[in-house]
């Protein structure tokens, strides 16, 4: 009985080194494979965060020179508004009448009128020519990062565990039962 009870525990220490030893190589494999798909998908990352930031850059140089047309159309008006104004002064100074001054000035009206038009109209060609190269960079960076992805993304494959294998009863197990019973 006493050896019976020494092989049993003899036979379940060995099964419990072996099932622990199972566990430890299985989890060092699942954390093996857990780093490479995480160095894969850290991989993955650099087409994309290039393409971001070559957006970046243009998007930059597209706002630059929206904001330096703006800087120079306003600089145009505001010579045109002085120009105008020097101008009106001078019809005022050159006016017998209070008739006639009056007339200078409203004569002027549709030319001002116009030149206000012509620099909305300028400012607004600006402003739409931007905004359709902003659209242009977005839909570029937004196809780049898109079409990165998806090409990458059939290539990862996910890993099937294996099935469990059954543990087969041993011998000497085998003779411990029959002989308990």
């Amino acid at each position: 009985m006493i050896n019976q009870t020494k092989d049993f525990v003899a036979e379940k220490t060995q099964a419990i080194n072996s099932r622990v030893s199972k566990l430890r190589q299985e989890s060092v494999r699942s954390a093996r494979a857990a780093a490479l798909g995480s160095a894969g998908s850290i991989k993955s990352l650099k087409a994309p965060v290039r393409v971001v930031a070559r957006s970046g850059v243009k998007l930059s140089a597209v706002s630059q020179t929206a904001v330096q047309e703006l800087i120079e159309l306003q600089s145009d008006m505001l010579t045109a508004a002085i120009a105008e104004a020097a101008l009106r002064l001078e019809r005022a100074s050159r006016a017998d009448s209070v008739v006639e001054l009056v007339r200078d000035q409203f004569e002027m009206i549709p030319a001002t009128r116009a030149r206000i038009t012509s620099d909305a109209e300028r400012a607004l060609a600006i402003l739409t020519s931007a905004g359709r190269e902003v659209r242009s960079v977005a839909a570029h960076a937004y196809e780049r990062v898109v079409d990165t992805t998806d090409e990458q993304a059939p290539a990862q494959r996910k890993t099937r565990r294996k099935a469990k294998k059954v543990a087969r009863k041993t011998t000497a197990r085998a003779r411990a039962r029959k002989a308990a019973a």
